[in-house]
Formats: structure tokens, sequence, C-alpha cells
């Protein structure tokens, strides 16, 4: 099927006007360029949409089996890629239906009834959104699959933990993948929350007021797998709060992601060298030999401010529009889409990256022992033999300064010096100043204890793998 770009009018809605449009304009309102990557939900909607139609008596029988043998056609040939698209169509829908005229003909007319493209538009979108999500909450549990099997295997590995990225307590680094873990969980009960949101049918709205033909919008909503019809024709056409939800949910989920960049980016350097990315994951430099730049956590820091950038573009398109719909709402498919896009590339490159991270726990370990790590397990130490906890926290303070100039770590001290700072101390001491006494102490839930990281690790596999 061929149609020609440039001089086609659009015969969908051209009866009122007396001239042709502007062959800028043509262009410059078409949106087909980017919203043809919805077919699939058009044809799906369409295909609903006859089978009501054909329900409720507005189409014979012929008619709607025509109307569907045509759309199959259609989809064929868009996905074979022999279908060419027309801007002075101006969109996805309206380009459909004209080839399923041309093919059909009287029939495919008839296809409109009892709709308009603000209705059907607002349906594809939350089609494909859907379709979108259930695609992400996939690739969510992937990675999340990839956290918890990391921290399986370094439940022990010990590493310090940081605030104000300064040194403050030992943890393993399990614990630490799992905080990570938790984040992603978060953002999984988010986007499916949402979805419940996005699963409601515009169609049967029309225009805005709903239409006199004797539509059955309950039967069409349940063709399509949504929820339930939409309540307010109004509202219908013009809502766009679940595109918003989910450029907030999807910011949510870039935003967690670029955390665990910027610590990934730190640990990779040679000032930290905790992990080792596998060479496919990264890229060199083009001057300097003995460069190995961590690319990926560096894209996916950068593409946060992307995404951000779209939610903040959704809220403001719609802030200044009256009810109800507006060409303006043409403009949220490219930010929505971009995000999606962006989401996927990022998880889909997490989902496979973290699986291949290295951890040097030799080196994490030796960070460790430096900042004094265990201070505060001496200061709990000081008030389980009966000494206030603001005495204790004295004590270790002026300890910790005598490390400081003598270049010792609390552990390298003798019982002879730590006991010049408070005569409660004795030999067991030394029991709760080691790596391991410090983090095997943090025995309870959400303790960073080997054992518990170990529980909470299979209580996120059971989670996950539920799904």
């Amino acid at each position: 099927m061929s149609q020609t770009t440039d001089t086609m009018t659009n015969q969908q809605w051209g009866g009122r006007f007396s001239e042709p449009t502007d062959a800028f304009v043509a262009r410059f309102t078409a949106s087909v360029d980017f919203d043809q990557r919805m077919y699939r939900q058009d044809i799906q909607g369409s295909v609903a949409h006859a089978k009501m139609l054909c329900h409720v008596g507005v189409l014979s029988t012929q008619e709607k089996d025509d109307i569907l043998r045509g759309l199959e056609e259609i989809r064929i040939e868009i996905e074979r890629g022999s279908f060419t698209w027309s801007v002075a169509l101006e969109d996805v829908h309206m380009n459909i239906e004209a080839a399923l005229t041309a093919k059909i003909g009287m029939a495919g007319k008839k296809l409109h009834t009892g709709r308009s493209r603000n209705d059907q538009v607002a349906t594809d979108i939350r089609l494909y959104l859907r379709d979108e999500i259930d695609l992400i909450l996939s690739e969510i549990s992937r990675l999340q699959m990839g956290f918890i099997n990391q921290a399986k295997t370094e439940n022990a590995t010990i590493m310090p933990g940081f605030t104000h990225l300064q040194t403050a307590q030992p943890v393993t680094f399990g614990h630490h993948i799992l905080a990570w873990n938790e984040m992603l969980q978060r953002d999984y009960e988010r986007l499916q929350d949402l979805r419940k949101r996005v699963n409601i049918l515009p169609l049967g709205a029309a225009a805005l007021a709903g239409t006199s033909y004797p539509i059955d919008r309950h039967m069409t909503s349940e063709l399509l797998g949504f929820d339930r019809p939409s309540e307010n024709s109004l509202d219908a056409v013009s809502d766009r709060d679940f595109a918003i939800e989910f450029c907030a949910a999807a910011s949510l989920i870039l935003m967690h992601l670029s955390r665990a960049s910027e610590e990934l980016i730190l640990w990779t350097s040679i000032q930290f060298d905790f992990i080792d990315l596998p060479d496919r994951f990264c890229t060199g430099s083009s001057i300097m030999p003995q460069k190995k730049n961590p690319d990926v956590p560096e894209l996916v820091r950068g593409k946060t401010g992307r995404v951000n950038g779209h939610l903040i573009c959704l809220l403001t398109l719609m802030k200044g529009q009256p009810l109800t719909y507006n060409k303006d709402n043409q403009e949220d498919k490219e930010p929505l889409f971009d995000t999606i896009d962006t989401v996927k590339g990022c998880l889909r490159a997490y989902a496979d990256m973290v699986p291949a991270l290295v951890p040097k726990r030799e080196q994490m370990r030796a960070a460790a022992l430096k900042g004094f790590a265990t201070a505060t397990d001496l200061a709990d130490y000081l008030v389980g033999k009966g000494l206030a906890f603001r005495d204790a926290h004295e004590v270790v303070g002026k300890s910790v300064a005598h490390g400081i100039a003598t270049g010792k770590d609390l552990s390298e001290m003798s019982l002879i010096e730590l006991r010049g700072f408070s005569e409660l101390i004795t030999e067991e001491v030394f029991d709760v100043l080691t790596l391991e006494g410090s983090v095997s102490a943090r025995d309870h839930i959400g303790g960073t204890a080997p054992k518990q990281v170990m529980a909470a690790a299979e209580r996120a596999l059971a989670l996950v793998s539920k799904r």
C-alpha cells in the first residue's frame, strides 16, 4: 500500500475546511513520526471496538469480519516494514483507518462510529503504558535477583559502612547490596499500584461527552483487559495523571540506580578499589592508556536528569489546561516514550552488570580497619560494663584521638593503652573490636550480621520468586 505524504489531504476531518492545511503546519502538528510505535495498541483497541459495535448492532457480522481481517493485514504490513506512513494523515490512528478504508471500503469508515481520536489516543496510551510497565516490572525482578544472589554470596564480606562518606561502622557487602534491593522492591510495588490506575478504559468517552450510540463499554473494557470503564467522559479524554505518575515512579527508579551508580563509580576508583567491573561494561581513554572508565554507571547517573526533566515537562504541560482535550496533549507522548525507553535501558544494563560485579574482599576489609570503624562497639562495651553512654562516648573519643596520634586502630592498641582511658576495659574487649565481632553483634532483623543477611536474602528471594 502506498500513500503520498505531501499532497494527500486529510479526508477524515477535512469537510469543514475550504483550503488544505499548510505543508509546514501539517508537519508541525503531525505526531505520526513518534506515535506510530503504538500501532499494536491502536489495532488492538479497534478490534475490540469493532466487536463491541457488532454486538450492539451498529456493525453487521460481515462488516466486523472485514474490519478484523483488514486490521490484521495492516498489522502484518507494519511489522514487515511495507506500510507507508503519511504525515498528511497526522497520526497513527488516521493512518491505520485510511489504510483500512482503502482495503475494505465503507466498513472501514464505519469503524470510527461511537468514538473519537480523543478517547482513542487515551486508550492507546494506556494500553501501551500497561504493556511497558509489565516489561519494566520484569526487568526490576531480574535486577533484584542479581542483588539477592550477590548478597547471598557476599553475606560475610566485610566493608566499611559510611555516613557523610566517612567510615562509620563495619557492615557486610551483602547487607549493602540488599539495601539497593529494598529500593527496587519499593519501585516494584509502586509500579504495581500505578498499573491499577493505568488500567481504566477511556474508550466510549468519544470526543468529551460520550456518544448517543448504544455502546457497551463494559464489553470493550473486558475485551481489552481493563479493570473497568472510566466514570466521567470529560476526565477520561483529558486525564494524563497516569503518565505523570509513571514518570514520577520512573524518576524514583532512576534516582535509586543513580545512587548505586555513584557508589560503584567511587568503588571502582583506585582510591577505593572495592569493586572490579568486567571490561564489557567499561571503556578506555583515547589519550590515557591506563584508564578503565565505569561508563555504564556514569551514563545511568546522567540519564537520571533526563527522566527527571520529563516529569517536570509533563507536569508543566498539564498545569494550565482547561477541560477537556487540547492539542497540547500531543506533547505528552515523546517525554513518556523516552522515559519508558530510558528506564528499560538502564534496568537492563544494571540487570546484566550486577551479577558480574567482583568485590575485592581484601581491599574492603583493609578499608574497614581504617577510620576506627569499631569505635561504637567499644562504647557499647563500656555501657555493658555499667558506664553511662555519654561517659563512654567521651572515653572512646579520647582513645580515638590517641589512635590518630599513634597511627593505631583501636584493635591494634594494647590492653594497657586502652585501660589508660578506662579501667573497666578488660581482655575480652578485643572480641568486640574485631570486624567480625562488630558485624556479628548486629544480630537482629535488619542488622548486618552475616546470618541475618542470609535470612534477609532468602526472604527477598521468596518475594521475587513468587511473582
